[in-house]
């Protein structure tokens, strides 16, 4: 006796049939989606069929069920409508398992490790702003800084905005810089936003580390090479803003904890920062389940920044994906920045810690940093030096 097969596809009168499988197979993409559920699929040989979904700081398993003697394994879930994640299947043979892309889905996601599936739910839509639209193009080029910080030469890139302005740029300083453009879409992203308006022609650093689980967490030396090496060799090349307000900081995971060490330990000189899924640790209880060492020299760097005096004129971006493992993190992040006089933005997204999750919000977060409002200074300023 076959087993009942979830609603979904229950509705459409599939039967137990190798030639009604085949033809339902390639006459749909999967996973099937309707408001309040995707369904996956996998149509081939197999013992065994999961679904791997890195969610809550965790790898999360859900079996396929196989619809009778068919080659057809199906799995229903409930999700949030609006949202996004990736994923991959696990398919066992004779004891093998084996990690794949759903070879059913044509939607994917790359990160520095490779590939994913996608899941979008009912009504995700990808920004139309982060797509290729034919606006003009700016252009990366490389610079170098003579790094005593770190007794070397680093080569970073810089991305510029079509077109020639007299006015002096903004400068949005982008932790894991390459990667962002890579995996988040940002040169086509920022192309388009100053194209269309929303954000203005701007220079954006992109700082890449070689060691970023190191050289993030601890913060000192990766601040002093930002403020007193990065920001210096970019102001001698280029046309720049003076203007703290129109200094960004912007980072994920690490970067948005090298972002906000450095606004920290130099006051004054960023008025503006993005800090997107930040592995931060806040919660003394949360840090016990975190046994890796980056998250003890992050929990110590937020000590620190306890103790330190409030951020003053600065905005802030905070968001998170409420599939992380510490989404509650960074809530309790936008908070702590609140009560500091920070003046915070939080977003967050039914999606995880992915690339994708990040390009998506790139629009409100420069809209928001960039527009200096009531609480950032319009006049030139410098600041007063690196905090102890």
């Amino acid at each position: 006796m076959s087993a009942p097969l979830p609603a979904p596809l229950a509705e459409l009168g599939l039967t137990p049939d190798a030639a009604a499988v085949g033809g339902f197979v390639a006459g749909n993409v999967f996973p099937l989606t309707e408001p309040g559920t995707a369904t996956f699929a996998w149509h081939g040989d197999a013992d065994k069929v999961e679904l791997l979904r890195w969610i809550h700081a965790g790898v999360d398993r859900l079996a396929l069920q196989r619809w009778g003697d068919t080659r057809l394994w199906v799995l229903p879930i409930e999700v949030n409508d609006g949202g996004r994640f990736e994923y991959k299947l696990a398919v066992t043979r004779n004891g093998h398992e084996q990690w794949v892309l759903d070879p059913l889905n044509p939607a994917t996601a790359e990160d520095p490790f490779g590939s994913n599936s996608v899941c979008r739910t009912h009504g995700y839509r990808r920004p139309e702003w982060s797509e290729p639209l034919g606006a003009p193009s700016g252009r990366i080029e490389p610079f170098t800084v003579h790094s005593e910080v770190f007794g070397t030469e680093r080569e970073e890139r810089i991305y510029l905005p079509a077109g020639s302005t007299t006015r002096p740029l903004p400068l949005v300083i982008v932790h894991d810089g390459e990667d962002f453009v890579d995996y988040a879409d940002l040169s086509v992203c920022l192309d388009n936003l100053i194209h269309r308006g929303d954000i203005p022609p701007l220079a954006a650093a992109l700082i890449q580390s070689g060691d970023r689980m190191s050289e993030y967490p601890k913060g000192r030396r990766h601040a002093r090479y930002i403020a007193n090496e990065v920001l210096p060799a970019l102001q001698a090349r280029y046309s720049l803003s003076e203007k703290p307000a129109e200094r960004i900081l912007l980072g994920a995971s690490l970067g948005a904890v090298a972002s906000l060490s450095t606004a920290f330990r130099f006051p004054g000189l960023f008025g503006g920062l993005v800090l997107a899924s930040g592995s931060f640790i806040l919660d003394p209880e949360t840090l016990a389940g975190r046994p890796h060492p980056v998250f003890r020299r992050v929990a110590s760097l937020v000590r620190a920044l306890r103790r330190a005096p409030p951020l003053s004129a600065t905005r802030a971006y905070v968001s998170t994906g409420e599939l992380e493992g510490l989404a509650d993190e960074n809530r309790a992040l936008a908070d702590f920045l609140a009560e500091n006089g920070v003046d915070v933005r939080f977003d967050s997204a039914w999606d995880g810690h992915h690339w994708h999750a990040w390009r998506d919000r790139l629009r409100d977060a420069l809209m928001w940093v960039l527009d200096s409002g009531s609480t950032s200074s319009d006049t030139d300023a410098s600041h007063k030096g690196e905090r102890p």
